[in-house]
């Protein structure tokens, strides 16, 4: 019987905390239960929907495999100059993954808007033979929706962990929350563990400039 991998992320764009790869393993057989308990794209869920989905989405599958990746690895990445970036990061995680889960068939849903390019970087990562389908939106099969659901539970249980080791609510995380915006305004020399240092609004105040670099990742899951 065949053994099918899903693997997504959560937690790409925000200027605040963990950024979360996860990925599942599930037999072929089981597909229509994760489909039954209606897995779809996490984004398209509330986080209370998300966490009934996540207890139920543990029960059926084989394995499951939750990589975070800190703020300053995010850091490390983005800021490299040897041709790094947080795409072939994302990649060496996923890759993990799959080595981990040890699949017959896997599909992610790729972060580069180079999917070929991608696919061959995770190809060269990986330990055994396996299938491997690397999409846009992959999260319309079942086994990457449920693993999209499993990196956003995490990203949230990570969030509430941040919020109580400060004794602060930042909001979500991300640029795009006033609160979030304000709370970076007012303490981001304060808590420098939890911020990504490299993103453009981190940047407006650490180095007294406005920076466009990462404008586009704000809107990211």
């Amino acid at each position: 019987m065949a053994t099918i991998c899903g693997i997504d992320d959560a937690g790409k764009g925000p200027v605040i905390g963990a950024m979360i790869v996860a990925g599942i393993l599930v037999d072929e057989e089981d597909l229509s239960k994760l489909m039954k308990i209606g897995v779809k794209d996490s984004k398209l869920l509330t986080q209370k929907q998300r966490e009934k989905l996540c207890s139920q989405i543990v029960k059926i599958v084989k394995s499951y495999k939750i990589i975070k990746i800190s703020p300053s690895e995010v850091d490390q990445a983005v800021l490299s100059d040897k041709g790094f970036n947080l795409n072939w990061l994302e990649g060496e995680k996923m890759a993990e993954v799959i080595n981990f889960l040890k699949p017959n068939e896997a599909i992610v849903d790729c972060p580069s808007p180079n999917i070929k390019a991608f696919k061959h970087f995770l190809d060269s990562k990986i330990k055994t033979p396996v299938a491997l389908l690397c999409e846009h939106k992959a999260e319309r099969h079942p086994q990457v929706a449920a693993a999209s659901i499993l990196a956003k539970c995490a990203r949230e249980e990570e969030v509430l962990l941040i919020k109580k080791k400060i004794g602060l609510d930042f909001g979500s995380g991300y640029i795009s929350d006033p609160k979030t915006k304000q709370f970076l305004k007012e303490n981001w020399n304060k808590f420098p563990e939890i911020f990504r240092h490299s993103w453009a609004p981190y940047r407006e105040y650490s180095e007294g400039k406005k920076s466009k670099k990462q404008k586009s990742l704000e809107e990211y899951d």
